[in-house]
């Protein structure tokens, strides 16, 4: 009898689960069809916007070599990328490669394929621009120039195409340091903007950049917390 009696009680609850799950089920709700995925979405994930601050120069020199490092950057950028791609996709590859011979012969194919693909083109790039592509190889792949060659080629060559470099004030084994490097910053400050215009192909940095933190020092003269 008391068994009978808790389930009088509990009759109505569940009934009364029931209907709000009736009511919650009958909200209409409006399915979205994007182009080429065949999956109805109730909403979209969009990419993260920067609010950026609005550009200011001190002088007409200022905006100028602003400028002309917005050029070469846009420029040279796809390069830096392009190297990111092949260095993941070789990487990927290599994980796969059991015998020292295979990987051995991979990496020389490799070699000559972004030796074929690159060279002709940055042979084109004045000094400063070979250097911004430099700085940028290490943003995008977390490793120098230098130590890009000394991994796919050996020491010995790193060396030479760092010491022939160096011949047109170019060095390998430059870093990109936008914290304590302004030109740097306003590397990372044009790739910003240009990757929110669509200029640009946006691809992450191999390391953590918080551009935020660096407008406060180089703009706003305050120390980040």
């Amino acid at each position: 009898m008391n068994y009978l009696k808790y389930i009088f009680l509990l009759f109505p609850l569940v009934l009364l689960a029931q209907e709000l799950e009736t009511v919650k089920d009958s909200i209409p709700r409006e399915y979205l069809i994007i182009e080429g995925d065949s999956v109805p979405r109730v909403t979209i994930d969009l990419d993260e916007v920067m609010l950026l601050h609005r550009l200011k120069f001190d002088s007409k020199q200022q905006r100028i070599r602003y400028l002309i490092l917005r050029r070469k950057t846009i420029k040279v950028y796809p390069y830096a990328k392009l190297a990111a791609d092949r260095l993941d996709s070789m990487n990927q590859r290599m994980a796969t490669l059991k015998r020292a011979r295979d990987k051995k012969r991979y990496t020389k194919r490799v070699q000559k394929y972004i030796e074929g693909e690159f060279s002709d083109e940055l042979k084109k790039l004045t000094r400063t621009e070979g250097q911004i592509l430099v700085k940028l190889i290490h943003r995008q792949t977390g490793t120098t120039a230098f130590d890009l060659i000394k991994e796919l080629r050996s020491g010995w060559r790193a060396f030479w195409y760092n010491t022939t470099a160096s011949m047109f004030d170019i060095s390998l084994k430059r870093e990109f340091d936008p914290l304590n490097e302004k030109e740097d910053y306003l590397i990372e400050d044009i790739l910003q903007r240009n990757f929110q215009s669509g200029v640009l192909e946006r691809q992450k940095s191999a390391f953590k950049i918080d551009f935020y933190d660096l407008t406060e020092k180089w703009i706003y003269n305050k120390t980040p917390e």
